[in-house]
Order: C-alpha cells, then sequence, then structure tokens
C-alpha cells in the first residue's frame, strides 16, 4: 500500500478562530473541507515542509507552531500520517493561492463542515486544551468550590470531577454545586452513568476502564456532541475506546504517582510508542506537571492530564 506522509496545519487567528481550505473537485476526496498543508518530501524534515506548504497554499510564514496530533488512516489505495501541527503567529495574509475557497471558523463550527473521516480526531485535538485537570481531595463543597476557581485562574479550561470516595448522592451533590461555576469556555467532564450526558451544564463523561471495557462488549458506539473520555493503560484499551468511538483518551501512569502508588509506570518510550498508535487525542497522566508538557506534546499527546500540579 502506498504511504503518504502529510504535514497540514491548524491555523489560529488572534480570536482562536480555525482557517480552513475546500479541496479542489479534481482532487481526491474533493470538495470536502480540510486542514491547510500537503505532502512531506522525502527526506525533508516535517516542520520545513509545514513552511513551506504553508506559503505555497495559503500564503502565511508561520512563526509560531508546535506539534498537536498524529494521525494514521489506512484508505481502501493508500495509508496517510497527517502530521499536524499548531500554528498561533504568522507572517502574510491567508489566502487561497490554488485558488481553493479558504474560511475562518470558529471551533465551535468546524463540525458543521464536511471533512476527510482521517480529520475527525484533528477536529477534536483542535477543540481540546493542553491542560486536563482532574480533581483531588477535598473536605467539603466550599474546599471544593474554592479549588475549582483557583484552577480557572491558573487557566484551565477543562475539569473532570472525580471524587470516588463519595456515595453516589454526595457526588450528585457536589456536581450539582460545581456545574453553575462553569460559563463559557470552561468544560465540566463527569463521572458516573451515561444518563449523565443528557445533562446541561456537563460538557461530558470520562468512563473508567471497567466502563470502558463493559459498553465494548455490548458493542456499544457513541455517537453524541459532548465529550466522551476514558482511561486507558495498555494498547488494547486505547484500541477499545476508538471502537466504541470516544473522543479522546488519558493514558496512565507515565511516571510514579502518590494516587496510584503500586502502579507500575509505564515511561516516556513506552508512551510514545502507544501514542504514535493511537487514532484519539491522548492526555498522559500519571506524575504530570507543568514541566512535563513540552515532552508529552512532542511525543504526539494533546497535552497532560493531572491533579496535583494544579489541585
Amino acid at each position: 500500500m502506498k504511504r503518504i506522509h502529510v504535514a497540514a496545519a491548524v491555523i489560529h487567528d488572534k480570536s482562536n478562530n480555525v482557517l480552513i481550505a475546500r479541496r479542489p473537485l479534481d482532487k481526491h476526496m474533493g470538495g470536502l473541507w480540510e486542514f491547510p498543508g500537503g505532502k512531506v518530501e522525502p527526506d525533508e524534515v516535517v516542520t520545513d515542509a509545514l513552511c513551506r506548504e504553508l506559503d505555497e497554499e495559503v500564503g502565511i510564514q508561520p512563526t509560531a507552531f508546535k506539534p498537536l496530533i498524529r494521525i494514521r488512516h489506512d484508505y481502501p489505495d493508500k495509508s496517510v500520517l497527517l502530521d499536524v501541527w499548531t500554528v498561533t503567529a504568522f507572517t502574510g495574509k491567508p489566502h487561497g493561492k490554488e485558488g481553493q475557497p479558504v474560511k475562518w471558523v470558529s471551533q465551535e463550527e468546524l463540525s458543521s463542515y464536511e471533512f476527510p473521516a482521517a480529520n475527525q480526531p484533528i477536529i477534536t485535538a483542535a477543540c481540546l486544551p493542553e491542560r486536563y485537570l482532574v480533581t483531588g481531595q477535598f473536605a467539603d463543597k466550599s474546599e471544593l468550590v474554592s479549588k475549582i476557581k483557583a484552577a480557572f485562574e491558573k487557566g484551565i479550561s477543562l475539569v473532570q470531577f472525580r471524587a470516588p470516595w463519595l456515595s453516589e448522592q454526595a457526588y450528585r451533590d457536589c456536581l450539582n454545586e460545581i456545574i453553575p461555576l462553569f460559563s463559557e469556555g470552561q468544560q465540566l467532564i463527569a463521572k458516573g452513568d451515561l444518563a449523565l450526558l443528557e445533562e446541561e451544564g456537563i460538557a461530558g463523561l470520562h468512563l473508567t476502564s471497567g466502563q470502558l471495557k463493559e459498553l465494548h462488549s455490548q458493542q456499544f458506539q457513541y455517537s453524541g456532541s459532548k465529550w466522551l473520555a476514558a482511561s486507558c493503560h495498555d494498547e488494547e484499551q486505547i484500541k477499545i475506546a476508538e471502537e466504541i468511538r470516544a473522543s479522546f483518551v488519558t493514558v496512565s501512569p507515565v511516571a510514579p504517582t502518590s494516587t496510584h502508588p503500586d502502579a507500575s509506570p509505564l515511561g516516556w518510550e513506552k508512551i510514545e510508542e502507544l501514542i504514535e498508535r493511537a487514532r484519539v487525542p491522548v492526555y498522559c497522566l500519571g506524575g504530570m506537571g507543568e514541566e512535563h508538557l513540552p515532552r508529552a506534546q512532542g511525543c504526539g499527546a494533546q497535552g497532560i492530564a493531572a491533579i496535583g500540579c494544579w489541585w
């Protein structure tokens, strides 16, 4: 099978809109929308290809960019590796140099455009932040509220409310308490039953590895618009998450962690292998701090998930 390496970019303007382009009708999957980019030539450095293609295709020269996600996708006639980068600064005015329509759209609008199937994880990654807070210990509702507000002040926008020591009713009471704290741009991920996905104020659900296995045994496939995340610890669980159409996953533990001291850490080499094969955005979890974010993204991760460094 023919293998093609493509460098592509999720380009943001100052309002955090994203630039998309429409494929010419006479090309493969013509008429669909895509993220600007093109083929990496043999022996070409991927960042050189990215800059060259963006200049040739939409007339800009990126000045600030970093890895976002790498996705392999097999078509009947070829296999494509999409090497995707986030571009946050550039010179030049974007326009379709090859006559293709281009437009700026909000992150929320991306899902309303028709993209090639391989682009769906990129759309997801484009809409997710780099940091995913998992809540830690708290004595009462007051402390819970205070700590979530403090996390917002640190720039955290995606929060998983996890409190396994609480009863189901106590968890529900705390959930009701914190839902009003989340405003535009801040998202609350809950733990529990799939029915939570139907509730207003909850942006998504995070499945345990046990729930993931159970749903897979029921041949469940997610088709909702909210986030469905899953906790994974090996390649098999990541594949199961992909098969049930989870939006993204956490993979843990990367390093030793005080919350799970008996768990054997995977280490960075293994994490990179797992992310390389994944077809959904991955957050590295377990022993993570701010200092680990560049390395996680360098491995192809969406970013890091953590308790201690933000809680």
